[in-house]
């Protein structure tokens, strides 16, 4: 049984047009819900002490009162009231995905990681960083001393980047198609090159970038989250936003082609020993209905790679 974790307060009210779809968890979840392979679970929010572990005191109190508004407003998300106890809840999801990851092996939240988030505001949509506030959490509860994050959304995971210069005990993987600086992303990945640190890595995909491509990128990078010590725990941001019809995506990649992605993730983790557990992030195609099936489909390679029946729909290109 996979414990998914999500709760229907993870989507704040953004007000019409904005181009983040908050209505895609609800919908993977309802494509769900039917699975006897998966049980869906609300989390706890985390809270207040489990941000300052990473994000200052002030920008904090702004996504809490919407003051200053330039600081509520640096993900570029419209403020409201309901924006904190919304994040408090996402970022809830992650532990709890995180802690279920530890127990069982494996497990999935259905919220994303918030990788573009900063120590001191917010940056593309993300409020706070939930994969490194998961990992503070546990690292403080005693159950882990090591972890690793793998981010495969269509953005470089700057925030994250950033956060980990001062956490030697997690090592980071960002597979990405756009470079991402300053609330920008650049298409063209050789117009920018951001400097790896000494316990986080990048690789970024070409233009065009086909599975066999992709393939062997991931082959080469994905033993760096190794190369120190086996992790305690993985977490993995599986974009949607790689697919090709994506207004942000330069690459060539498909709906069977990320699945393949998956299943090559989950078969690194299992090979390897790795407890994991992934969030979904991006996918911004007109037709939501595409990106919910990228994030489908990653429930499928959980399937194919763990030896479950697959009652799920099929992969389509």
């Amino acid at each position: 049984m996979l414990k998914t974790f999500y709760h229907p307060g993870f989507a704040a009210p953004l007000g019409k047009g904005h181009i983040m779809p908050m209505n895609k968890f609800a919908l993977v979840a309802e494509e769900l819900q039917h699975d006897s392979d998966i049980q869906i679970i609300p989390p706890q929010p985390v809270q207040k002490e489990d941000l300052l572990r990473v994000h200052s005191k002030a920008y904090i109190e702004a996504i809490q009162t919407g003051e200053p508004r330039t600081l509520a407003e640096s993900q570029k998300f419209p403020w409201t009231p309901q924006l904190y106890p919304s994040v408090l809840l996402t970022n809830g999801g992650i532990l709890a995905a995180a802690t279920e990851a530890l127990r069982s092996g494996v497990s999935a939240a259905l919220v994303s990681g918030f990788h573009h988030s900063h120590q001191n505001r917010g940056e593309g949509f993300c409020t706070f960083n939930g994969l490194i506030v998961a990992l503070e959490a546990l690292r403080t509860q005693g159950k882990i001393s090591t972890a690793a994050i793998l981010d495969m959304d269509l953005h470089y995971g700057n925030g994250t980047a950033l956060l980990l210069n001062s956490r030697p005990w997690i090592t980071g993987l960002s597979i990405y198609g756009n470079d991402y600086w300053e609330n920008t992303a650049y298409r063209d990945v050789t117009t920018l090159r951001h400097q790896d640190g000494s316990n986080h890595f990048s690789a970024a995909l070409p233009e065009k970038c086909d599975q066999k491509t992709l393939l062997e990128i991931m082959e080469l990078h994905l033993p760096k989250l190794t190369q120190y010590s086996k992790p305690d725990l993985l977490l993995f941001q599986a974009g949607a936003d790689p697919y090709y019809e994506d207004p942000y995506s330069p690459l060539s990649l498909n709906h069977e082609d990320l699945f393949i992605r998956d299943c090559k993730v989950f078969d690194f983790c299992k090979s390897n020993g790795i407890a994991v557990a992934w969030v979904l992030a991006g996918g911004y195609t007109s037709d939501i209905s595409k990106v919910v099936q990228v994030h489908i489909n990653t429930f499928r390679a959980w399937k194919r790679v763990y030896g479950k029946r697959s009652i799920l729909c099929s992969v389509e290109t």
